[in-house]
């Protein structure tokens, strides 16, 4: 969706919301689609946090797992070898806040990809906005035309999965991302 706007708003003003996209993506791995999850440090049992103080829970190896498991899904993908490092760079920064994390892998993917979408961020709640959540069949990227197939590297055993992290798009088809983004 950013490839279609000049500018757009992240809500940076919303309170966590649990099972969201907000720590997780979603990958085509060889058994199907997997969901990796960055932990989060949970303040005894407070639900209403803002997104910008939510922590990565840095204390478990969860991102030496999450990079495998991407080692393991895309190390045959023909753009791979060519964005891994610089992915795993930003990963292993190890920012405090979900937030900053969130922020320095949208950039990353977008700078890859080629948008020069300007990201802003809210400075109070908007409440009218697109939600995209994991838990309902998802419609968004269908209506908009962005759920047409592309390169997968299983695709030819599992058949083309919609709706995966934009890592799926990048290490399949590199530089042509864009163009089918557009």
């Amino acid at each position: 969706m950013l490839a279609r706007y000049s500018s757009v708003y992240m809500e940076a003003c919303e309170n966590y919301q649990k099972q969201s996209y907000r720590n997780r993506c979603r990958i085509y791995a060889a058994g199907g689609v997997e969901s990796l999850n960055f932990p989060i440090v949970h303040r005894g049992g407070s639900i209403n946090i803002p997104i910008r103080e939510v922590l990565v829970d840095w204390s478990t190896p969860w991102l030496e797992k999450t990079m495998r498991c991407i080692d393991t899904a895309y190390r045959s993908s023909p753009f791979f070898d060519y964005y891994r490092d610089s992915l795993y760079a930003v990963l292993d920064r190890r920012p405090e806040t979900l937030w900053e994390l969130d922020m320095s892998i949208i950039r990353y993917f977008m700078q890859k990809i080629g948008l020069n979408t300007q990201i802003l961020h809210t400075e109070e709640y908007a409440s009218e906005h697109v939600d995209i959540h994991p838990k309902r069949p998802d419609t968004i990227l269908r209506d908009l035309g962005l759920d047409r197939p592309y390169y997968q590297v299983f695709a030819s055993k599992l058949g083309f999965k919609p709706n995966l992290s934009v890592m799926d798009l990048l290490f399949n088809e590199g530089p042509g991302a864009l163009d089918w983004l557009l």
